[in-house]
């Protein structure tokens, strides 16, 4: 027998499903929507983990950008969109901190645990203040990339083509296909933040 709360978990869960269905369809505004639900506490998991404010804050756009990007590949039949959001926090996280030579914080080797320690709390008025910053960027940033670059982006980096294979599809010379993927990802990495160096450099376009 099931109450109120586990209709409203399985109504919740079905919703997010929809979303990252959407977002697959290359909807931006569906990806934004999921931002502003989980970005809270993905947030605080990264930070938890790596124990830097700064590294957590670039690891969350990360985040999202493989959402963006690996929408396609999530099945709602194999568990929740927080789930899967969650493991893609805590493989990045993990990394990141095995790179730099420390140790992971203890506590952390399960993200749904600590997740479940941190939906509940407020968080405090400058982590807030910072989250909503953030989503505003997002909301700009998949909102005003030229229509043109957005669709050469998504060819690329979400359906996986190569250069010539977006060339041909498109109707475009190779080099336009080149141009219009550098100015995109420089224009969503200008607006998304300034300060995140390279995270998402124009090289990691796929070749031929």
């Amino acid at each position: 027998m099931t109450g109120p709360a586990d209709d409203h978990a399985r109504a919740a869960r079905r919703h997010d499903a929809d979303l990252v269905a959407r977002v697959a369809a290359n909807d931006p505004g569906s990806l934004a929507e999921l931002y502003d639900r989980y970005s809270r506490p993905v947030y605080s998991y990264l930070h938890r983990v790596c124990g830097d404010p700064r590294t957590a804050e670039e690891l969350l756009q990360e985040v999202f950008f493989r959402v963006w990007r690996q929408a396609t590949t999530f099945d709602g039949s194999r568990g929740a969109f927080v789930s899967w959001v969650m493991s893609i926090a805590h493989n990045l996280a993990i990394d990141e901190v095995r790179r730099l030579g420390r140790r992971p914080r203890t506590g952390t080797d399960d993200p749904e645990r600590v997740l479940s320690q941190i939906v509940d709390r407020d968080p405090p008025p400058d982590e807030m203040a910072w989250l909503g910053d953030l989503r505003r960027q997002m909301r700009e940033a998949v909102d005003q990339i030229p229509a043109a670059q957005r669709d050469v982006i998504e060819l690329a980096y979400f359906s996986g083509l190569t250069q010539r294979e977006i060339s041909q599809r498109l109707g475009i010379p190779m080099g336009t296909v080149k141009t219009r993927t550098r100015l995109g990802l420089l224009r969503l990495r200008e607006r998304l933040d300034p300060t995140l160096g390279d995270l998402y450099s124009p090289s990691e376009t796929p070749c031929e």
